[in-house]
């Protein structure tokens, strides 16, 4: 599953150079996103027009992973066990839910979590 953060680095060109054939395969593919995910990546307020077009028809690629009942009762559980901002906790949950490896560079946000994560910066 792949965090916001690497969303917005992927089109900054941001991501290191010996991570770019991995993450291109994983974004080649059909790849999942929370639905926190898209709100966070589609509201980011540095796309311009073309780029927020741009951005969406990516975006169709996607698996959009929506808030379930399961997901919602992993999310308040994370929250009332672990100090995580509500979109952290409900990526978490997603991913936790769905057993999936999230790609972020933000690992210190999901710290305390029984969670397989991918860090591309590392």
């Amino acid at each position: 599953m792949i965090d916001t953060n690497i969303l917005i680095y992927h089109f900054a060109n941001q991501i290191p150079v010996s991570a770019q054939e991995m993450l291109d395969t994983i974004l080649k593919q059909h790849f999942n996103i929370s639905v926190i995910t898209k709100i966070e990546f589609l509201g980011w307020r540095e796309f311009n027009e073309k780029q927020l077009k741009k951005a969406k028809e990516f975006l169709d690629f996607a698996t959009v992973i929506n808030l379930t009942k399961p997901i919602v009762d992993r999310t308040i559980k994370i929250k009332q066990i672990h100090k995580i901002k509500f979109p952290d906790a409900v990526i978490a949950a997603t991913s936790l839910s769905k057993k999936f490896t999230l790609v972020t560079r933000n690992a210190e946000d999901f710290k305390g979590l029984k969670i397989k994560i991918y860090n591309p910066f590392d």
